[in-house]
């Protein structure tokens, strides 16, 4: 019979390793901020890439969550254009 693996998130079952999933964790977070952000201010696609300095394609991936597609820098650049802050929180594990 084999053993089920059970992982304390899907970010650590997807990645290769603990840094992996941390990085991965914290561009889904900030897709999630940032399409929220967008959302409450009703903006169309193509509005908020206006607003974020880059085109609606771009904006429809982060909107689609396509995390792969997305470094950090790029979402910390993204969410200032909005306006936005943008902090990290470390706690021990």
């Amino acid at each position: 019979m084999k053993k089920t693996e059970s992982y304390a998130s899907v970010w650590d079952a997807i990645a290769d390793t603990p840094e992996q999933a941390a990085n991965l964790r914290s561009r889904a977070e900030l897709m999630q901020k940032i399409a929220a952000h967008v959302e409450k201010h009703g903006w169309t696609q193509a509005e908020a890439a206006g607003h974020c300095g880059v085109t609606q394609p771009r904006i429809n991936d982060l909107l689609r969550g396509r995390v792969s597609r997305f470094s950090l820098d790029a979402l910390v650049n993204i969410a200032t254009a909005l306006g936005c802050r943008v902090r990290f929180d470390l706690e021990a594990a």
